[in-house]
């Protein structure tokens, strides 16, 4: 009678995120050795997979959108913490961090994560069908604050430069929030029934066509390891930055991909989850995880970065240049084109691939 308590005491998924936030506490602000570093590197490998089991137990709990809403925001906010951590840090690079973090955001999981999922989805059930209207508002919602807080920098006069006054930095702040609390209403009020996933013959998904959902004590534990997961998850990776930055510039790559590389790291829960539920006939649930984690990225990041601005020291670039507003737009166009039908296959998904390579093979050779 006691065994199962114990076991579930004794899961790999209590243990790591555990293991790994006393790894954090002991490798936190010190210069660590090669082989420590690697002991760090599985660590984040076993918290991304056991923040993802935790999150899909809260999702199982709590239902859809709300579950990908949790995941997306907890990610998001350790994510600002990690951005603001290192630009107080300062060093070369610092000035452009959010702005190459937040972007490579958007095109991870409006390329990456939407691509992964309907290629999944597609290979197991030939067309993935999703709710046309949920998913459209989410994508312009998405595209509404990367004009206003990564385009629009770039063309104004305030500043010299891609920067933004310190009256259009609260703008946009503002504005941020305005549309990403707007946006959190309508997917958990107004309107949840457009973010409900659908199977591929087009019909809602019932909670109950699974195993019934885990009790409230289950679900609160889970929430708690998730954010400890989390937690774990980008400290570790802010441990293994200085590993990254020196990585990337032996090798001769830019500066700024070592916001591409902090982007893919915070988004594999994300990544993992997204794919999941693809191969489940959840495309759905992936099309929120996507685009709600790339609503997050900007929504709450840009305010947060405007209030750090305050006691931040230097400039803050946050306008996009030539070549990344090319890959904007072309990303912008594309989404439009798969969401809007509310069926998609594997050509689709094939082609936001192709985007993403793009994006990184750019990343590397600008």
């Amino acid at each position: 009678m006691a065994t199962g308590p114990v076991t579930k005491i004794f899961s790999w998924t209590v243990i790591v995120p555990v293991l790994a936030a006393v790894l954090l506490a002991f490798t936190w602000g010190h210069k660590i050795p090669v082989l420590l570093q690697v002991l760090v590197a599985l660590a984040l490998a076993g918290a991304v997979l056991a923040a993802v089991n935790h999150a899909e137990v809260v999702a199982h709990r709590v239902g859809e959108p709300f579950g990908s809403l949790v995941l997306a925001i907890a990610v998001t906010i350790i994510e600002v913490g990690l951005i603001v951590a290192l630009m107080i840090g300062g060093g070369p690079g610092s000035e452009s961090l959010a702005r190459d973090t937040v972007f490579a955001a958007v095109m991870i999981t409006c390329n990456g994560i939407v691509g992964i999922a309907l290629v999944i989805g597609a290979v197991r059930f030939h067309v993935t069908v999703f709710n046309a209207e949920g998913s459209g508002a989410a994508l312009a919602t998405v595209i509404t604050l990367a004009t206003l807080c990564l385009v629009l920098p770039t063309f104004s006069i305030g500043r010299p430069g891609p920067e933004f006054t310190p009256a259009q930095l609260t703008f946009a702040a503002i504005a941020s929030l305005v549309l990403y609390a707007a946006f959190v209403i309508t997917q958990t009020v107004r309107h949840r029934d457009f973010f409900l996933p659908l199977t591929s013959a087009g019909e809602v998904v019932k909670a109950e066509d699974h195993a019934g959902p885990p009790s409230t004590r289950a679900a609160l534990v889970s929430l708690g390891l998730l954010l400890v997961a989390l937690v774990a998850v980008v400290g570790l990776a802010k441990v293994e930055t200085p590993a990254i930055e020196a990585a990337v510039a032996a090798v001769g790559f830019p500066e700024s991909f070592v916001g591409v590389v902090i982007a893919l790291l915070v988004l594999l829960p994300e990544t993992l989850a997204a794919s999941r539920a693809a191969s489940r006939d959840r495309i759905q649930t992936s099309l929120n995880l996507a685009f709600g984690s790339a609503m997050a990225s900007i929504g709450l990041t840009i305010p947060a970065i405007a209030l750090a601005s305050i006691w931040l020291e230097g400039p803050l670039v946050l306008g996009l240049d030539a070549t990344q507003m090319v890959l904007l737009a072309v990303t912008v166009v594309v989404a439009i084109l798969t969401v809007v039908p509310g069926r998609a296959t594997r050509l689709q998904g094939v082609v936001h691939l192709v985007l993403l390579s793009a994006f990184l093979f750019l990343a590397v050779n600008p």
